[in-house]
């Protein structure tokens, strides 16, 4: 996917192939870490756990346009 940003825009290039654009729709702090939920569309959501300081450092909160960012080595499923 692309980022919500121009080449001009953009602060730095990455190489994360995985750029799923949405907006926060909640974020719960804890004492070190918080969960921010993004909308990404078609009744879909991510929840991604980050620390409270990332969160205070992105002035993240609720209706903020967001990119996730997703690299993995591997997924593991269980059943």
């Amino acid at each position: 996917m692309v980022p919500p940003f121009s080449e001009k825009e953009a602060a730095m290039k990455l190489s994360t192939r995985n750029q799923i654009k949405g907006k926060v729709v909640e974020v719960v702090k804890g004492a070190v870490a918080a969960k921010v939920k993004i909308d990404i569309g078609g009744g879909n959501t991510l929840t991604s756990t980050i620390t409270v300081d990332a969160v205070n450092d992105l002035k993240l909160k609720k209706g903020d346009k967001v990119v996730a960012l997703i690299k993995a080595s591997s997924v593991m499923i269980g059943k």
